[in-house]
């Protein structure tokens, strides 16, 4: 979502005409076309990539490979630290340009948007570097494959059997193998 904030805001609001007398649309931060086009590229780049991995993680179940599903968390952490980069880069250099951007009368028609970008991409930040924390705390052991054989003929190891044979020291009796006492202590059948 904050993806959409970054890219439509700079879309919609953040190309003004310097003037009256000239129609050309130029960027509001500080009139550099590379600070407009990085911010919508990083908010379109996110946005796809959030949508493709939503996707991965509904059919995740269905991965039966283990070497496909390690493959697919480690593509998801990459790309989460990956985007985390980016938006460390988009906020710095829209703060930037914008610090240094002249107010002028079609400046401050888009001034809102162009703040609403760089917050956004603040918050973009945060929010990629945490889904990097997190996916980092995957229990790798998961997808571990060392406890099978390397040989492709082996057998399944299976489950370790016993001797066969049951211990009678046993902690409590078997379900219904105790005897009944019909008449238990305490306990008097009433006469009808």
């Amino acid at each position: 979502i904050f993806s959409i904030v970054v890219f439509g805001s700079i879309v919609n609001e953040c190309y003004v005409n310097k003037d009256s007398q000239n129609p050309e649309l130029l960027c509001i931060f500080n009139e550099n076309e590379s600070a407009c086009s990085y911010g919508i590229a990083v908010g379109i780049i996110a946005f796809f990539g959030c949508i493709f991995f939503f996707v991965v993680d509904l059919h995740f179940q269905q991965i039966s490979s283990v070497k496909d599903r390690k493959r697919a968390v480690l593509l998801d952490l990459g790309f989460s630290g990956f985007l985390s980069f980016l938006w460390f880069v988009a906020f710095c250099f829209l703060a930037n340009q914008w610090q240094r951007t002249t107010m002028s009368k079609g400046i401050s028609q888009g001034a809102d948007a162009a703040r609403a970008a760089i917050a956004f991409s603040f918050f973009s930040i945060i929010v990629w570097v945490s889904s990097t924390s997190e996916l980092r705390g995957t229990d790798m052991s998961l997808f571990a494959t060392d406890q099978f054989a390397t040989d492709p003929n082996a057998a399944y190891p299976g489950y370790p059997t016993g001797s066969g044979i049951e211990s009678t020291e046993t902690y409590q009796s078997p379900p219904f193998t105790e005897t009944l006492d019909t008449n238990p202590k305490g306990y008097q059948v009433p006469a009808y």
